[in-house]
């Protein structure tokens, strides 16, 4: 029996350059990295060096303080390169691939035979454990615990987002067979949430609680999800995967290799081929756009509101299904027509500062990575409150992280909340004030001193 939620508070940001429903296999890719900074927390300790050879599957490192956790190649190859950074921190493990990808093989038992610790044991030594992140903290799932629900969001409401439906069409298998494994985790029920648009893959899912989502972005975003259905109270645990890392699990479960094949949305008004690319997780970034783009654009591993700014000859980070190219906006604008004092019937507002306002909800927009603006005084304007959905004071929870108060931290909801729910925040924000690292840095705080 499925229940339905509506989202009053949000915000639609419709911009030019959605991906067309077009799939398409990508160029492939020589190199591939895993990148130990896309996983928050991480101390990374290898397993390899360089020269040593890989198949798909195989260790790479692991978390040095929890180290049943491994984190496995993509492909199979050689280590070409262990990049470094500051204090010598792991930034890359670059793989030259093979020509013909060859697979780790493990025989996998049915999974209805298999009890919990089993489950867990398959999914670490494999590499699969990553996929499962954990709330509060938004880190990489802990093993050793045993959350009271596990949550898939079958829809992204970001800007520019993936089509979901479009990409796990006819996967129900291999759907399925993810969702087995993941009721193995948990004692409560696996959510699913989904629109009344939803293609049958998810409203047909089977032994998962499904729940009908309404309203503007972000209504796709699973803390705000959980916080409508199943909200999070100190000292308890909520699980989540993204539907096509459900995908990578039903995979291994149906053949026993580990196939990070993945498919990509290329968006943005400055992509020349907006399609979606069927790639592997760690490809590089030229290998899905086009070699060259245009000038002045700027490449975004994400979405626009949440993903990390890369170059072409980056790669594609482990949780990341879109790749955005949006113009960089550094050229001058005459105030009269383009600029501040324009009648603006072209710019987009999350106020009623200009008459766009009464334009078609439909309407797409031209928008650049232009802040408009410098960081000033923080002012308190209402602005968050009206695209924020939690029943949570999110001016006086940034205040607090800013304090180092992590009595008031917890008293105002820290538990509940990631960053990307506060990219909305930062989006409307008159101080332009770069709110989502603040609150990564305040659950990095309540991660040291309270867990």
């Amino acid at each position: 029996m499925s229940q339905t939620i509506t989202i009053r508070k949000g915000l639609d940001v419709n911009m030019k350059g959605k991906a067309e429903k077009v799939l398409v296999e990508a160029a492939k890719s020589k190199l591939f990295s895993i990148q130990p900074p896309n996983f928050t927390g991480l101390t990374p300790k290898l397993v390899v060096k360089v020269g040593d050879k890989v198949k798909a599957g195989s260790p790479v490192f692991f978390d040095k303080y929890r180290d049943s956790i491994y984190y496995v190649s993509p492909v199979s190859g050689v280590v070409k390169d262990i990049v470094r950074g500051a204090k010598r921190r792991i930034l890359d493990v670059i793989i030259e691939a093979d020509t013909e990808i060859s697979y780790l093989e493990t025989t996998v038992n049915d999974v209805k035979n298999l009890d919990r610790e089993a489950v867990k044991s398959m999914m670490l030594s494999s590499g699969l454990w990553p996929f499962l992140r954990m709330r509060p903290i938004d880190i990489v799932a802990n093993p050793t615990d045993t959350p009271k629900a596990i949550f898939i969001s079958s829809f992204d409401s970001n800007p520019l987002a993936p089509d979901n439906d479009f990409i796990l069409d006819g996967k129900d298998a291999e759907f399925n067979a993810g969702i087995e494994l993941l009721n193995k985790l948990t004692d409560g029920n696996v959510h699913l949430q989904t629109r009344k648009s939803s293609s049958a893959v998810f409203k047909n899912a089977k032994d998962v609680q499904i729940t009908n989502v309404k309203g503007a972005h972000p209504a796709g975003n699973v803390g705000v999800q959980i916080h409508h259905i199943n909200p999070i109270n100190k000292g308890e645990i909520v699980w989540y995967i993204n539907p096509q890392d459900v995908l990578i699990l039903g995979r291994y479960a149906l053949t026993g290799k580990y196939d990070a094949t993945k498919v990509v949305a290329v968006t943005g008004e400055n992509a020349s081929d907006k399609k979606y690319f069927k790639t592997i997780i760690g490809s590089s970034i030229n290998s899905i756009i086009p070699k060259t783009i245009k000038e002045n654009s700027r490449i975004i591993s994400g979405n626009p509101l949440t993903g990390l700014q890369v170059s072409s000859d980056n790669f594609l980070s482990f949780y990341d299904s879109q790749i955005t190219i949006l113009p960089e906006g550094d050229n001058y604008k005459f105030f009269l027509t383009e600029g501040w004092l324009s009648a603006g019937f072209k710019r987009f507002s999350a106020s009623r500062a200009y008459p766009s306002w009464m334009m078609p909800k439909s309407k797409e927009y031209a928008i650049d990575t232009n802040i408009n603006g410098e960081e000033r005084a923080y002012v308190v304007s209402g602005q968050y409150e009206k695209v924020f959905p939690f029943d949570i004071y999110p001016v006086y929870l940034i205040k607090s992280i800013l304090s180092n108060d992590i009595e008031r931290m917890e008293n105002l909801g820290i538990y509940e909340v990631a960053p990307e729910d506060f990219a909305l925040c930062e989006f409307v924000c008159t101080s332009k004030i770069n709110v989502q690292q603040i609150v990564r840095d305040g659950l990095d705080m309540i991660y040291d001193e309270c867990m």
